[in-house]
Parts: C-alpha cells; structure tokens; sequence
C-alpha cells in the first residue's frame, strides 16, 4: 500500500491543459510520464490514478472539475484506506508570486473551491503544496487569470519550481514532511 497520495487539481478537457488552475493536475501528468507510469482513469473513484514503481505513491488527479475535486479526493481516500494526513494536494495559489511553493500542512480554503470541496467532504488536515500563480491585481480578473494560460515571462519560474518539486518528492514519499519543508522554504 502507498505511502502517500498525491493529487492535483485541475480541470478536464483539453482546453484547460497548461492553465494557472491546473498547474497541479499538468504536475502529476508530467511527473508520471517522465518515470514512465501509466496514468488509468477509475471511473469507481471519478479520478485518474497511477502507482509509483516502488508503490510509496499514488500519484492522481480527479476527472471533474477543480470546485467539484472533494468528491474525487474522498473516493480516493476510502478505495485505498487513506488517513487525511497521507493526502498531498498540488494546486494554484493566487496568493503567491509565480514559481513559489509552499508545503503546509491543514489549514482554510483561502478562497479556493477546489480546497473548499475537499475540505467540505474529507477534512482541512491534508498537506497542501501550493503553487504560486501570482494575482491579476484585480478580484474580478480573477477567473479569467485562473483559467488563463502562463504568459511567456512566467514559464522559467514556473519549470524552475517544476525541479524544485521533483527534489522533494522521495522526502514526500518517506513521510519526511518538515524535511520536504525545510528544503523548499529555504532558499
């Protein structure tokens, strides 16, 4: 059995690849195709899973949309016997310049749906990676900026915090959390 689950959220359908808010969703996708795993969709569980070869990880992310992902996260949890605490949750962070990445552990939704939909069906005490997508300046721009796709000026922070993750990814899968945190928060 894994150790751990890490899911990212996004949207389904094509159009919403390479987004602010599918950042973690495109993340798994990536991470799973460069170790050469096969993502199978589970229709049981609404989601889209694969196993690391070592099977420290479930790697995932669900099929419906990112304010609908509570549904996905608590099938996940049940189907594999998961504790709260085992759940790693990628997602976009307006709040955070672009590129920065902050581990955590529990806490709000901060305004985010997809946080406020796993946090109403499964709990708050899962571990968020939170990606920073930087904020339009503006509260109405905001879903255009979620849905908008990184301009030019913002893919080397972003692949930069793409490597950042994958070095902390075998602490993630030993349950090394305050290792994980204390390599990504110190620069």
């Amino acid at each position: 059995m894994p150790n751990i689950c890490i899911i990212g959220l996004g949207n389904p359908g094509i159009k919403y690849d390479g987004t602010r808010h599918n950042i973690g969703k495109d993340w798994v996708k990536a991470v799973t195709r460069d170790l050469d795993l096969r993502l199978k969709s589970k229709k049981k569980i609404e989601s889209t899973i694969a196993t690391s070869s070592d099977e420290k990880i479930l790697w995932g992310y669900p099929d419906n949309y990112v304010n609908e992902s509570g549904h996905s996260v608590s099938k996940i949890i049940k189907s594999n016997n998961f504790n709260l605490e085992q759940m790693i949750i990628i997602h976009d962070d307006l709040d955070l310049p672009v590129g920065s990445l902050k581990l955590k552990i529990g806490g709000g939704h901060g305004g985010h749906n997809g946080l406020r939909s796993i946090i109403s069906y499964a709990g708050k005490s899962f571990i968020r990676l939170r990606v920073g997508i930087g904020h339009p300046g503006s509260k109405v721009d905001v879903t255009n900026w979620v849905l908008g796709k990184f301009k030019p000026a913002e893919r080397n922070p972003i692949l930069e915090s793409f490597y950042k993750f994958n070095n902390i990814i075998e602490l993630l899968s030993n349950n090394e959390i305050q290792n994980a945190q204390l390599q990504l928060h110190t620069e």
